[in-house]
């Protein structure tokens, strides 16, 4: 028996202004920028000879609207499916917070505690042990696969979400015969890449996912 090749294109929503500003976006509703609404229309404009039968979106615009510009070509998709599991990974208490802010108030708590115990520091010091002690904790959780921020996810949590998500979505393109597209977020699209691509954990965590391009995955079924 033949086996038919189905499709997954998988993308990044456009540009955010909470990513232009380089502040913790998670799953505030950050709009796109209109740099993110030229990554969605190139996105859309790559895509534009594929055939998408299904589509897929999380509930924050920002993905929602990259898949509109998508489907502008694709008058043949029959079925725009909302779900939340492959939404960007929760930064909790960080959210609406600058990476820049984040590090500032770490470098300032650790001095002003060094300093209560082992008295006035060389300005020197300030500078480079508050900066780096800073930087060493902005890394764990902005790249750590098991630790999650305050009150939010670690990526080993978005994971999990992602894996229910893919295991679903084979069951349905198996029995519908259908190519999909799927319009996520940074965070989500480690995981997914993961799976489909194969890759280590420590080359999953070193991704970094583009705007403006897509991802094509090949689904062989009976």
């Amino acid at each position: 028996m033949n086996q038919m090749k189905l499709k997954i294109y998988l993308f990044r929503h456009g540009q955010s202004h909470y990513n232009k500003h380089q502040w913790f976006t998670g799953w505030i509703d950050s709009k796109m920028t209109s740099e993110g609404f030229k990554n969605a229309r190139n996105i859309a404009k790559k895509l534009q000879h594929k055939r998408i039968d299904i589509a897929y979106h999380t509930r924050l615009s920002r993905s929602r609207q990259t898949l509109d510009e998508v489907l502008r070509y694709h008058p043949e998709c029959k079925q725009i499916i909302k779900d939340d599991r492959m939404i960007e990974r929760c930064y909790g208490k960080l959210q609406k917070h600058s990476h820049q802010e984040f590090m500032q108030g770490i470098e300032s708590t650790v001095i002003k505690a060094m300093e209560k115990r082992y008295g006035k520091m060389p300005r020197e010091a300030r500078s480079t042990v508050g900066m780096e002690i800073a930087r060493s904790i902005y890394d764990i959780y902005h790249r750590s696969y098991d630790i999650p921020p305050p009150g939010g996810e670690s990526v080993k949590d978005v994971e999990k979400r992602v894996q229910s998500f893919i295991k679903d979505l084979l069951k349905k393109m198996k029995k519908e015969k259908v190519n999909v597209a799927i319009s996520a977020h940074g965070n989500s699209m480690r995981p997914f890449r993961r799976y489909f691509e194969k890759l280590s954990l420590k080359e999953m965590m070193s991704l970094e996912n583009p705007w403006d391009d897509y991802f094509e995955y090949t689904v062989n079924v009976k």
